[in-house]
């Protein structure tokens, strides 16, 4: 059975979903972050160097970063469901947004949160520059939603199972109204109503009232 390593209001919700949309057994091992750094607690990084989550457990694999994780299990244990093919008209649309959080939304969340800790002033160039480049992938993804219920398309894949996390549990360490984005707001409450969204944030954030508005 797959272990799930699961830190606390973290990416490695994405995995948790993940499974319960693809119907599979787990066990979920759940860890707290330090209340004062908010950061990994020594468990998470007495299994792995960078102490990251999520981490899971294949038998004898021990296997981090969310996007790896989510192919492996699609491909090993979900029979390739979720991931379209290079048959399907969506097959690039797929890959686009399956990497976009990673490799464009979530640094630039990360880069405003850094920078926006150093107490810089409101018109300093790099603080803009930051904003500027985040607003950017925002509106793309807002333009995206307009064109398609789902980012891969009319399908639901991993592509949305990679990116909401973004838009809804990230904003506890980067605060984001999303007042001027209607079609991402109304994406959250297509997402909210997946049944097994809602079993994945009750198993492994109880605490959190997902952040859908």
């Amino acid at each position: 059975m797959l272990k799930i390593h699961h830190l606390g209001h973290s990416q490695s919700e994405r995995i948790v979903w993940l499974c319960e949309e693809l119907g599979l057994s787990y066990d979920l091992q759940h860890h707290a972050r330090d209340a004062v750094t908010r950061l990994s607690p020594p468990a998470l990084k007495a299994l792995h160097p960078l102490g990251a989550a999520p981490l899971i457990e294949d038998g004898e694999l021990l296997l981090a970063e969310s996007a790896a994780i989510v192919e492996y299990i699609i491909v090993k244990h979900g029979g390739g469901r979720l991931k379209l093919g290079p048959e399907h008209p969506d097959y690039a649309a797929f890959l686009y947004w399956f990497h976009f959080s990673n490799g464009n939304l979530l640094p630039a969340m990360g880069r405003l949160m850094m920078v926006s800790r150093a107490g810089l002033p409101a018109d300093h160039p790099v603080l803009t520059a930051v904003q500027g480049r985040l607003d950017k992938v925002m509106a793309l993804v807002e333009a995206r939603l307009g064109e398609a219920p789902h980012l891969a398309g009319e399908e639901f894949t991993a592509a949305d199972i990679m990116s909401v996390f973004s838009f809804t549990t990230m904003r506890l360490f980067q605060p984001m109204d999303l007042a001027p984005y209607p079609n991402i707001r109304a994406y959250l409450q297509r997402i909210g109503e997946r049944p097994a969204y809602r079993r994945a944030m009750a198993k492994g954030d109880p605490d959190l009232v997902p952040m859908l508005k």
